[in-house]
């Protein structure tokens, strides 16, 4: 039996029956012939990778959308009325924004080429009695490999042997400090993937000691493989977005068809001629259609991207720019997104002293401050020289030295600080680096070791400190560290240990933990003769508390979430306790909450799950398809999900949610490649800044529409209006379209920039189900076209008076009115609540210039004489008649806006 054929999962049998389970030898591994045919049949160890989508197929997709074949159609009817420039520039519009999307989306299968990346390119393993070095694709189920420090682990692994092993799987499990590992041990069936200590798994890495490992998956068999169907079998949504746009598509044409009919039956029945007819009913149609709304929002989108890239979100796919102005809740990872995943010593406790360690991270910048003996308040702590604190300054030494690992500063672009080695080790050289104290050349003098086990739970190395001393140095367990200790560094130099003393020390320890950090302990002596040595009679140096710690700024974006009315939830594979203690100081739990575990969460099916999210803020020892789950849950209950996270056990769940966001300095290219959002920063603030943004670009499209809408039902108003009443139709097809051209393309460009309006973050999201145009904004946009018709109507009936030699001038009167009318809408439409002079004039400098460069066209088609002919327009001779024009322009932006005033009226009273 093998791989999935094995009846029992592999950490749940001991060492000899995974050997005979997998037909191996543990001593000289596979033969070439079994390796030959274990190959055969479960091929290369790679994940497999989904056929890639056909560019035709893709680029296609771009344009499955009602609206988008409406503006086609819009296009094909201007091309038959001989408007070609029209008919261009409508296509030219439905194009563009199709290549937009095609270039932003890519492909939806990168997230499993990321994946193939993890895989170690060399394993080191025996076969037919011989070490060597083969490429770790060509693993079978069966073969025996060997590790080392910083090995990139190739397979899933049964452990035969270890010494000192400690496997960094934070990418994986979500364990923000490594595991150490148990080849003896046999566990249970239902043991979280976290706490499985006779296994290692594809993609993670030694941090420190040596294994030889069985080989029990490969590929798709592989723990990282499971994740890798997970991303294959989950398709891409629509945006709410795009959804209420294709429903609005829908209305649009019914409306559309319903008008054709209308004008084309009155003109008929009024003794027009057939073709007459039909070229003004389809005119009429055009002008119904808001072809510039398409256009408008691609382009609030695109400049909205760019706006979120210089606040360090960077955007994968345009939609989901939109979507996260509806995000309801926000699923975050905690190491390396609530957290820096950087182990650090924030306290020390030696010689009776407490010391707080000041700075985050690996960069080696701090301060030592003692805590006073009248309390542990923030006024009570003194900054102190370490180099001035004999018992500290040995308890540092002791981190310093014993260390394998290395901390420098990286190459990279950026900077920063790199750790190659156990991040518990790197916080104890940072912690000693910063009080100034660094040791050279430590791995070359360091001539003895005795290794960490989990048996033991301690370590020891002995280095040759200067020429002629040895010295023994010891960390591991408080508690079995201060068992091998029989004095202690204080300031006037050793003590004896009491009884009194060792139960002080255990009670700082515990209370150490209680604040959720890992504590370890530290000791030392002078050593004579290496090979003799055991740890015993040990000088006990101090206990040194680290832990991964909160990002500063999080606790800042926590809040701000909570009062835009954005759910945060913390889901994490780290120890529970050390998830409720981030959790608290962060704000995203209260004290009486309880954390919810991945084994709890495996007892509940989804319809109770469903239930069980609307009480759980925090989830801990969770695997990736907890997560997933947990995402599912909520989108189940009709929320707007945002997943955010940094390892490959948040890809799936990150692709699953309406809103992927990955870290882009921390995160792995599985989780980058999944996310539809990454964050250059790794700052989870820059999710709040990235929600505030995508709110204002969803409110700007809004306004766009609700502009549109009611400036093309001004004209189809009219126009029915006159076509019931029996007038001569106002506007002719070259006045509808020049009016669209005029009206629809700068004027609602330059509202989709436009600014924040003020306290957006301080409102709920809006609800996920809500209809782009409510029964509300509806009212509102027929209300707005009634009085656009309204003042239209007017300056024509002025001018005409009943005389058909007046035709063509009050025609001129109509089209100036209802042309300048809109472009003045197009101020007031700025805000729902704030009047566009509140907002402030100069505020959106685009609406103006958008204003001036329309204004200036009307302007030249009226009075240019060799114009009028074109666009069928005459000369306005009378100044009284211009007035009358101005003065009904001004009449819809002037209600619009005291209906604001009235409407803040009535609110603060």
């Amino acid at each position: 039996m093998l791989q999935t054929e094995t009846a029992e999962s592999p950490h749940t049998q001991s060492e000899a029956e995974i050997l005979r389970t997998y037909h191996s030898d543990e001593e000289k591994g596979l033969t070439n012939a079994q390796v030959a045919e274990r190959s055969l049949k479960y091929g290369s160890n790679e994940l497999a990778v989904a056929p890639s989508e056909p560019w035709w197929k893709r680029f296609g997709r771009q344009f499955a959308d009602l609206l988008i074949w409406i503006l086609i159609a819009a296009a094909l009817i201007s091309g038959a009325l001989g408007e070609w420039v029209d008919a261009i520039a409508i296509l030219a519009i439905v194009l563009l924004n199709g290549l937009l999307g095609f270039v932003q989306e890519g492909r939806a299968d990168d997230a499993l080429v990321a994946l193939r990346k993890l895989s170690s390119p060399q394993a080191r393993v025996i076969r037919e009695g011989k070490l060597t070095s083969v490429s770790a694709k060509t693993l079978v189920p069966g073969d025996r490999i060997e590790l080392e420090t910083g090995d990139r682990v190739p397979a899933d692994l049964r452990l035969l042997g270890a010494a000192g092993l400690r496997v960094e799987e934070a990418a994986l499990t979500g364990e923000s400090v490594p595991s150490d590992k148990d080849h003896r041990v046999v566990l249970d069936e239902a043991v979280p993937l976290g706490e499985r200590s006779n296994m290692a798994y594809m993609g993670t890495s030694v941090a420190a000691g040596t294994a030889s490992a069985l080989v029990v998956a490969t590929g798709m068999s592989t723990e990282i493989g499971k994740i890798a169907g997970m991303l294959e079998r989950h398709e891409i949504e629509p945006t709410p977005l795009q959804v209420r746009l294709s429903q609005l598509g829908r209305t649009l044409l019914y409306v559309v068809v319903g008008i054709v009919a209308v004008m084309f039956v009155a003109q008929v029945a009024r003794g027009g001629r057939l073709v007459d007819a039909f070229l003004l009913a389809v005119s009429l149609a055009v002008a119904a259609v808001p072809e510039g709304l398409s256009a408008v929002v691609t382009v609030a989108l695109a400049l909205g991207l760019q706006r979120m890239a210089a606040r360090h979100a960077l955007i994968r796919r345009l939609p989901c720019v939109e979507t996260l102005g509806a995000v309801t809740v926000i699923c975050s990872d905690k190491t390396g997104t609530l957290t820096r995943n950087q182990m650090t010593v924030q306290e020390i406790e030696s010689g009776g002293e407490r010391y707080e360690v000041t700075g985050t991270g690996y960069e080696p910048v701090g301060q030592f401050r003692m805590a006073n003996s009248e309390g542990q308040s923030a006024e009570s702590w003194t900054v102190v020289d370490p180099m001035q604190q004999q018992s500290l300054l040995e308890a540092l030494k002791v981190g310093a030295w014993c260390s394998h690992t290395h901390v420098a500063q990286s190459d990279k672009a950026g900077g920063g600080w790199e750790v190659v080695g156990d991040p518990t080790e790197a916080a104890l050289l940072v912690a000693a680096s910063k009080a100034g104290l660094t040791v050279n050349d430590r791995l070359e003098r360091i001539v003895f070791e005795i290794p960490f086990s989990s048996d033991r739970k301690a370590m020891s190395v002995v280095a040759r400190v200067d020429d002629t001393k040895l010295f023994m140095f010891t960390k591991g367990a408080p508690e079995v560290v201060l068992g091998k200790c029989t004095q202690e560094y204080v300031r006037g130099g050793l003590q004896l240990l009491t009884d009194d003393r060792r139960e002080a020390i255990i009670t700082a320890a515990n209370q150490m933990a209680q604040r959720s950090l890992r504590v370890l302990g530290l000791a030392s002596r002078e050593a004579f003769e290496s090979h003799k040595l055991g740890e015993t009679n040990l000088v006990f140096a101090g206990l040194a508390g680290m832990m991964d710690p909160p990002r500063e700024e999080a606790a800042e974006a926590v809040s701000r979430c909570r009062s835009a009315g954005i759910r945060p939830v913390m889901i994490t594979g780290d120890h529970p306790d050390t998830a409720r203690a981030i959790a608290l100081s962060l704000g995203i739990m209260r004290v009486k909450e309880q954390v919810m575990l991945g084994s709890d969460l495996n007892l509940l099916d989804d319809a109770e799950l469903g239930e069980a999210v609307l009480k759980t803020s925090v989830y801990a020892r969770v695997t990736a398809a907890h997560k997933l789950r947990i995402v599912m849950a909520w989108r189940g209950r009709s929320e707007i999900v945002a997943m955010t996270g940094d390892g490959i056990n948040d890809a799936p769940a990150i692709k699953a949610a309406n809103v992927g966001i990955a870290m882009g300095i921390s995160g792995t290219d599985v989780t980058k490649e999944a996310a539809d959002m990454v964050l250059a920063d790794d700052n989870f603030a820059s999710i709040v800044n990235a929600i505030e943004e995508g709110r204002t670009i969803y409110d700007n499209i809004l306004k766009v529409v609700h502009y549109l809408l009611a400036t093309n039902a001004g004209e189809v108003l009219l126009m029915v209006g006159a076509a019931i009443f029996g007038l001569p139709v106002p506007l002719v097809a070259i006045h509808l379209l020049v009016i669209n051209l005029l009206t629809d393309a700068l004027p609602a460009m330059a509202l989709g920039v436009e600014r924040p309006e003020p306290n957006v973050m301080q409102h709920p999201p809006r609800p996920p189900k809500i209809p782009i145009i409510s029964l509300r904004s509806g009212l509102h946009i027929v209300y707005q076209g009634v009085l656009n018709a309204g003042v239209s109507a007017v300056a024509f009936w002025w001018v005409y008076r009943g005389q058909a030699v007046n035709l063509l001038a009050a025609r001129t009167a109509t089209f100036c009115t209802i042309a300048l009318a809109q472009m003045l809408f197009a101020l007031g439409c700025r805000s729902n609540r704030y009047t566009f002079l509140q907002l402030g004039l100069f505020t959106n400098k685009w609406l103006l210039a958008a204003f001036a460069v329309s204004s200036g066209l009307l302007a030249a088609i009226v009075t240019i004489p060799i114009l009028q002919p074109v666009f069928q327009i005459a000369a306005l001779p009378f100044l009284r008649d211009w007035l009358l024009v101005f003065m009904l322009a001004l009449l819809p932006v002037t209600f619009l806006e005291l209906g604001k005033l009235l409407q803040s009226y009535r609110a603060k009273a």
